[in-house]
């Protein structure tokens, strides 16, 4: 499981990087104002884990269940998050420029807000930034530019290759992600129901604050949206094991892995009216 999960993603992404227009991300980067840059930045890493927060204080979270929620409130950008974007109708370039900004900010962004809040609570937990580029680079950059690569100088070969790694990956990631739901239904069974609902808050919050952050004079909005209710599940459970040191993190985070499934799918089917189809 350790190994199958790893190479599916990888699969993907280098497909994923096979669909990719470098021109095109940077169109999209040069729309965007010094404003919309602000609001993105709130959206996608200030907001959700200060709802996390809320959500934990209001609804009397133990230590570990505030750990899960604000780990992944302040870990945007699943490594198949582009994919995804493009299969429920989505701007897939739109969401590739996302998840390119989201990973090159997670590197500043998460040793600040982890280091801060762990100072309410008297602690000091400091995450080293080249590990996270490490992660980043591993998970994303590589496989990404890797596939952008193979496109530009084999393009004739890239074409029967992605198809073959699109049928390969996703029937790897399918066996397991059904292995990971059964052994999260086992999990959730017993986690308090508070706690399953505070995830789909959460993941309401982050779509609502993607909405209401940049429906104005932001292009691509409801990709963008949508793409931040998408957050890092895997590297929330790695940063409450090696550097949180909560044992007791994972029902939080597992739960917000299947709330933020259920959320994404029912906006995509009220949305997809309203998106832009893109090839893929």
């Amino acid at each position: 499981m350790n190994l199958l999960l790893p190479t599916a993603v990888f699969m993907l992404m280098v497909s994923v990087g096979m669909s990719l227009s470098v021109s095109r991300i940077m169109v999209n980067w040069r729309r965007l104002t010094l404003q919309a840059w602000t609001r993105l930045l709130l959206a996608t890493f200030i907001l959700p884990p200060a709802m996390a927060l809320a959500l934990s204080w209001s609804l009397h979270l133990g230590p570990g269940d505030t750990a899960g929620l604000f780990l992944i409130g302040v870990a945007p950008g699943a490594p198949l998050m582009t994919r995804g974007a493009a299969k429920k109708g989505f701007d897939m370039q739109m969401a590739a420029s996302y998840q390119f900004w989201g990973a090159l900010m997670i590197p500043i962004m998460i040793p600040l807000m982890v280091f801060a809040v762990g100072r309410l609570y008297d602690r000091d937990i400091w995450i080293p930034p080249l590990q996270l580029i490490e992660i980043i680079a591993r998970q994303q950059f590589l496989p990404l530019i890797g596939g952008m690569a193979l496109m530009y100088f084999l393009p004739a070969f890239s074409q029967k290759a992605q198809q073959l790694l699109n049928m390969l990956g996703n029937a790897i990631l399918t066996a397991v992600i059904l292995v990971l739901l059964w052994k999260m239904g086992m999990k959730l069974h017993e986690t308090s129901p508070v706690v399953i609902l505070s995830a789909f808050a959460l993941a309401a919050g982050c779509l609502g604050v993607g909405l209401a952050f940049l429906s104005h004079g932001v292009p691509g909005a409801q990709t963008l949206a949508f793409s931040n209710c998408n957050r890092h599940v895997g590297l929330a459970l790695l940063l409450s094991g090696q550097y949180v040191q909560s044992k007791t993190s994972l029902p939080a985070i597992a739960s917000y892995a299947v709330a933020a499934i259920i959320v994404m799918t029912a906006y995509a089917r009220w949305a997809r009216p309203r998106a832009t189809p893109q090839p893929h």
